[in-house]
């Protein structure tokens, strides 16, 4: 899904985007790198690589503990990362905004600190069948431990939520919802807006996984009103490490920690001790602070080049690689929503997924298989792996061309 440019915009300049990223000059096996993995982790521009070097060589030192300047510089610039993530979110206060290693380490947090309280023996909570294990497993987690069970609201064999099923499935013991506002198999939007309504109409707190959302679509968190949203820094062109938890101030004030440790506590004894503010109180221990700061760098580029311009040529990309993967022989494409981004998903008739990744890559095409985190939802697809071919801001007609090219070649070696 794709918001188009204005007429006025200029043209996207992919050539010029790529020049940005060092790692795209790479030759694989003799040929030109051709990375079709975004949607697992996306490479990195110049600029954040910079900046992490930059950081370590010239600013580093630990943070809201040092009196002397070089702690200072390294506090602010982290500070002022998480301030930028709060203008990208549009989040309405920067102490909503939680740094964690990744979004499912967010998700394990919210799972542990805030559902596990409200859960008792019966409850449910409502996820969908096409989630990502890191939002399934951390609700099986909490479920375990309270006798509450998971509730998975159906899809259609495009690849698109029941809506009707899922209202459904809201009943009088539901207490948690987590949803993906982007699948990472299928591509397939949700109506995450409407989504948040419906659990808020039924006074149901509801978490957006978006992790494979905030690198393609613009994010409005005042206007989304979920109770909480995750993403990882990796997927947005930053580095791996670290990633975010916004959630409702009020949420955040009622939680107690999720980890023990150096800087998310006011005062320690023996007796006992205090909890820091939000959303230190959820930060134990040292940061990824060079990480962070680089983060703040890669929201910085994403934003230079704009959402909307990226989004829009990655769904031209997208068109134009499942026209040409619909033509060769075999292919079932897995995800067909009318609202579908960044990801190609596929079986091969006789193939095994992992043959034709390691082809591929003999023509240094870089795809992912296996079950991608997402063992539920192969199994609705009766599959027990799928080849997913992944479109960042850097991918070209002309790297879809040689990814095409190479699947008509395994298809004509497995005839």
């Amino acid at each position: 899904m794709a918001a188009l440019r204005s007429r006025d915009a200029p043209a996207y300049d992919v050539m010029r985007v790529r020049g940005d990223f060092p790692i795209l000059g790479t030759r694989m096996n003799g040929r030109p790198l051709v990375y079709l993995d975004t949607a697992a982790s996306a490479q990195k521009p110049r600029v954040v690589i910079e900046t992490l070097k930059r950081f370590y060589e010239e600013d580093y030192a630990n943070i809201h503990r040092g009196v002397y300047d070089l702690s200072q510089r390294a506090t602010s610039a982290h500070d002022e990362a998480r301030r930028k993530v709060q203008r990208f979110l549009n989040a309405a206060d920067w102490r909503e905004i939680v740094f964690t290693r990744n979004a499912t380490e967010a998700i394990n947090l919210v799972a542990a600190s805030f559902a596990r309280g409200r859960l008792e023996p019966g409850d449910e909570i409502l996820v969908t069948e096409m989630e990502h294990h890191a939002n399934i497993v951390p609700w099986q987690l909490v479920a375990a431990e309270t006798g509450a069970r998971i509730v998975p609201a159906p899809i259609t064999d495009a690849g698109e939520l029941i809506l009707e099923s899922f209202i459904e499935r809201i009943g009088p013991r539901t207490k948690m919802i987590g949803v993906v506002w982007v699948s990472n198999v299928l591509g397939t939007v949700n109506p995450v807006h409407e989504l948040v309504r419906i659990a808020h109409g039924r006074g149901v707190p509801i978490l957006i996984d978006a992790a494979q959302a905030v690198q393609h679509i613009p994010v409005d968190v005042q206007a989304l009103d979920a109770d909480f949203l995750v993403f990882s820094g990796h997927k947005l062109y930053g580095p791996s490490g670290v990633g975010v938890l916004h959630a409702k101030a009020k949420h955040l004030e009622a939680m107690p920690p999720y980890q023990g440790g150096g800087d998310m506590i006011e005062t320690v004894s023996f007796k006992g001790s205090t909890w820091n503010e939000i959303p230190f109180k959820f930060e134990a221990g040292t940061p990824d602070i060079a990480g962070i700061v680089a983060l703040g760098a890669a929201i910085d580029y994403v934003e230079g080049l704009g959402l909307d311009a990226i989004a829009a040529h990655e769904a031209e990309m997208l068109a134009y690689a499942t026209r040409a993967i619909n033509q060769v022989p075999g292919v079932r494409v897995i995800g067909t929503a009318p609202e579908k981004c960044s990801v190609l998903t596929f079986a091969m008739d006789g193939v095994h997924p992992q043959d034709i990744a390691t082809m591929l890559d003999l023509d240094g095409i870089a795809v992912r298989t296996g079950h991608h985190c997402a063992m539920p939802l192969h199994e609705r697809f009766g599959l027990a792996a799928s080849a997913r071919a992944s479109i960042g801001l850097y991918t070209t007609q002309e790297d879809i061309d040689a990814f095409v090219r190479s699947l008509h070649r395994v298809a004509e070696m497995f005839r």
